[in-house]
């Protein structure tokens, strides 16, 4: 093995310790500094971590030592920061979305692809034996040809646990920018591109209440959809009804449901890495959970990112690429769209279905 690939980490949120705990410890990873706004959050993350120094945010995108910036700032920073790493020649990888609007995501792409840099975004859970052994199940032809799909996603928002929730009532957050990459991810490496849209939303509620830590009690105003309901017409013809709410308690719904001409598959929640995938055969005697067969096992926050670093040295399209949540990111814009303006509307983009995951065992991809 050559010299572990550097990486500098902006943001330090509640994700970022996800991540660390996957990084810090991969031989060919190497944290070699973080940064947040916050300079003793820095500080006190750089001291959990081996090699890695505090700075601030503008000395990292410049670090002389960094190759690529994860980028794990909330949905507003994520372009300001994408691309000034960009312009200091990094590659990124980044949280979900790729950024809050959909021309500042295409920003970000083509600005890579002139400074000649590489692009990886989450989610990476889709990457898991979950989603992954349901796709191998849709390839093997185990539920014949898919004619439609459901993905449905239903809580009552993120305000009773999160203490500082309001970037999930902003632009850029809400049920389907926040949610929606796991289930629009996993609906594209199942079953392809997503060529048309249509959909509706609403907004019933104009304020949430904090429920936890130091600002427990304070309102917060509502800026987004906090239901949207949809159909993505894929481009192999297969439908699928997509639902994403902060206005629910529950749901007994399947996270993804596949149905094909032979068969229908229970899809696990795509916001994890595992879970159990269940085949209902026509004429069969009801549902039975299939093995894994696919995917990274034992999956982590940030398998994406390991995934991009060895498809370079693969020279292959990593599976969490820019380029799929380009996609991604039209398609829930998309969606929006068409709630707002009542109509179809034909997406911009499209992306070639991800390379599928062969079965890993955990020390491979932890490089173990």
């Amino acid at each position: 093995m050559g010299e572990p690939h550097r990486i500098g980490v902006v943001g330090l949120g509640v994700i970022s310790r996800a991540y660390l705990d996957t990084l810090a410890h991969h031989p060919g990873l190497r944290v070699v500094a973080v940064a947040d706004l916050d300079a003793g959050r820095s500080a006190a993350t750089a001291a959990t971590l081996a090699d890695a120094e505090a700075v601030s945010v503008a000395d990292l995108l410049a670090h002389p030592d960094v190759q690529t910036v994860l980028n794990l700032t909330i949905p507003a920073a994520h372009t300001e920061i994408a691309l000034g790493a960009i312009d200091a020649g990094k590659h990124v990888y980044g949280e979900k979305p790729l950024a809050v609007a959909f021309p500042d995501a295409k920003m970000i792409m083509d600005r890579a692809a002139s400074a000649g840099v590489r692009v990886g975004c989450a989610p990476d859970t889709v990457l898991g034996a979950g989603t992954q052994t349901a796709r191998a199940a849709v390839d093997s032809g185990l539920i014949g040809r898919p004619l439609a799909a459901s993905a449905v996603m239903v809580t009552p928002g993120h305000e009773a646990w999160h203490p500082h929730p309001d970037f999930y009532y902003a632009p850029g957050g809400g049920p389907l920018l926040d949610m929606g990459p796991y289930y629009v991810s996993a609906l594209i490496h199942l079953l392809g591109p997503v060529r048309a849209v249509t959909a509706a939303a609403s907004r019933l509620r104009p304020e949430r209440v904090i429920g936890s830590g130091p600002r427990l009690g304070q309102r917060i105003p509502v800026r987004v959809d906090t239901h949207v309901s949809g159909v993505l017409e894929h481009a192999g013809g297969v439908l699928s009804t997509i639902t994403t709410s902060f206005d629910g308690v529950t749901t007994t719904a399947a996270p993804i449901e596949v149905h094909g001409e032979t068969g229908t598959l229970a899809v696990p929640d795509p916001n994890y890495f595992d879970g159990e995938v269940r085949l209902c055969p026509l004429g069969g005697d009801g549902w039975r959970v299939l093995p894994a067969t696919a995917g990274y096992r034992e999956g982590a926050r940030g398998i994406g990112l390991i995934d991009a670093v060895r498809a370079a040295d693969d020279q292959r399209t990593p599976r969490a690429s820019g380029d799929l949540a380009l996609h991604v990111l039209d398609t829930m814009a998309a969606l929006l769209r068409a709630a707002d303006e009542g109509r179809r509307i034909t997406l911009t983009t499209t992306v070639r279905r991800p390379d599928p995951v062969p079965l890993t065992p955990a020390g491979d991809w932890q490089g173990r």
